[in-house]
C-alpha cells in the first residue's frame, strides 16, 4: 500500500498517529520518500515531536509516503508509489504530505504529522478532504524534520475532526491553550482571489453558516509573494538538495525542478526577501480589521493523476493561495467544505495572527461545528 513507507506500532495506547517519512523516528531510516536515500541509516533520536507524541501515550501506526523530497505537491512518487485519494481515487492525493493526508482519510490514522514549505499540509489536506494546519513559523518544533535548514517549513498534523486537530497541537506546541469558539457575527476578511465560480460560491456560503460576517478585500502584493516563495523555496532546496541531481537517484519531475532551482540568485533572494517584508506587513495590517481571514485552498477542484502526469497546468495552479502565508509566517489552516453541487469536500482557509494559531483553530471548529449541525 502506498500510502505508508513503513507500517509498525510504537508508543502506547492512545491515538493513532501517522508520520511523514521526512520526520525522525528513532530506529527507522528516514528515506524522504527518494531512492537517494534508500541506504540511510536508522536515526538514532526522533524528531521532538515524535517524542511529544510518545510522551502523551499516543501510538505511531507507520511512517508515511511523500512526494519526493517534500518537493511536489501531486503526491506523485514513482519510486514509492502514489497514495490514492481516499474521497477522489481518479484524482492526485497531493503534496507533499500526500500519505498523511490519506491515512486520515482512510481512516488508518486519527491523526497525521506532516510538513507545509509551501502548502504541503494543507494542499493534501484539501485534496483529501480532511483538516490540516500549518502553524505559526517556528511554534511547532522542527528539530529533526528534514530539510533541516528552512525559513519556510513548518511541521503541522492532520486529522478528521477539529477536535482532534486541536488536540494535536496540544501535544505537538507547548503552550498551546484551547480558546473558545468566536462569538456571533464574528468580522472576516475574504480574499478576493482567482478561483472556480461554485467554489468560491460554496466556501463563502459555508463562512455564512458559520455565522461570521464577511467583508471582501485583495492584498496588492499577494501575486508578488507566491513567486517569491517560489523563489525562496527554490534556493533553499538547492542547497539542501542540489548534489544529488545528475546521478540518477531522483525522480524526472523533481530533477528538473532542482535544476531550474539552481538558477536562483542571490539577488533573486534578496529581491524575494523584500516582497516577504511588504507581504508579511500588508497580512499583519489586514489582520487588525478582521478576527480572520479566509479564502480557498485551492482555486479548483485536484487535478487526476492522469492530468498531472501530463503535465496539466492544473498542477502548475495547486498552491498560488496557500504559498504565500509560508512566506508571511501567518498560521493557514484548511477545514474541508462539501461543494453546494454534491462530491468532493474542498479547502476553506483560514488565516489569523502570528502566534495566535489557537484562534484560528476555533474559528476552524465553528465552521465544522457549524456544517454538522
Amino acid at each position: 500500500m502506498s500510502t505508508f513507507i513503513s507500517e509498525f506500532l510504537l508508543g502506547g495506547n492512545g491515538k493513532r498517529v501517522a508520520i511523514k517519512d521526512s520526520i525522525d523516528i528513532a530506529g527507522h531510516p528516514t528515506r524522504s520518500g527518494s531512492r537517494a536515500f534508500a541506504e540511510a541509516a536508522p536515526a538514532t533520536k526522533n524528531a521532538e515531536v515524535v517524542d511529544a507524541i510518545l510522551d502523551a501515550g499516543w501510538q505511531i501506526v507507520g511512517k508515511t509516503n511523500l512526494h519526493e523530497l517534500a518537493f511536489g505537491v501531486t503526491g506523485i512518487n514513482d519510486w514509492t508509489g502514489t497514495p490514492i485519494n481516499p474521497q477522489a481515487p481518479d484524482r492526485v492525493p497531493g503534496g507533499s504530505s500526500s500519505g498523511s493526508a490519506a491515512a486520515v482519510a482512510a481512516g488508518l490514522a486519527d491523526i497525521a504529522i506532516g510538513t507545509d514549505t509551501g502548502g504541503s499540509v494543507r494542499v493534501p489536506a484539501a485534496c483529501c478532504g480532511v483538516a490540516g494546519l500549518k502553524p505559526t513559523y517556528g511554534r511547532v518544533s522542527r528539530v529533526g524534520a528534514h530539510p533541516l535548514e528552512s525559513s519556510l517549513d513548518c511541521v503541522g498534523p492532520f486529522a478528521r475532526s477539529m477536535d482532534d486537530l486541536i488536540a494535536a497541537m496540544q501535544v505537538i506546541c507547548p503552550g498551546f491553550n484551547v480558546q473558545g469558539l468566536p462569538g456571533d457575527g464574528a468580522k472576516v476578511g475574504f480574499l478576493d482571489v482567482a478561483c472556480d465560480a461554485h467554489l468560491q460560491a460554496s466556501l463563502g456560503a459555508a463562512a455564512d453558516r458559520a455565522g461570521w460576517r464577511r467583508s471582501h478585500l485583495q492584498l496588492s502584493e499577494f501575486e508578488a509573494a507566491f513567486v517569491a516563495g517560489l523563489t525562496v523555496i527554490n534556493f533553499e532546496n538547492w542547497a539542501a538538495f542540489g548534489h544529488l541531481t545528475g546521478k540518477g537517484l531522483i525522480g524526472a519531475d523533481v530533477e528538473t525542478r532542482l535544476l531550474a532551482a539552481s538558477r536562483t540568485s542571490r539577488q533573486d533572494l534578496a529581491e524575494a526577501e523584500a516582497v516577504r517584508a511588504r507581504f508579511t506587513r500588508q497580512v499583519d495590517e489586514a489582520l487588525e480589521d478582521f478576527a480572520v481571514l479566509l479564502l480557498p485552498t485551492l482555486p479548483s477542484l485536484p487535478p487526476t493523476v492522469s492530468d498531472a502526469r501530463a503535465g496539466s497546468k492544473a498542477v502548475a495552479g495547486m498552491t498560488p493561495l496557500v504559498r504565500p502565508f509560508n512566506l508571511s509566517g501567518h498560521p493557514a489552516l484548511t477545514v474541508p467544505v462539501e461543494l453546494d453541487c454534491g462530491g468532493l469536500k474542498v479547502g476553506l482557509q483560514i488565516v489569523g495572527r502570528k502566534g495566535q494559531d489557537e484562534q484560528v483553530c476555533a474559528f476552524g471548529a465553528q465552521l465544522q461545528q457549524s456544517m454538522l449541525g
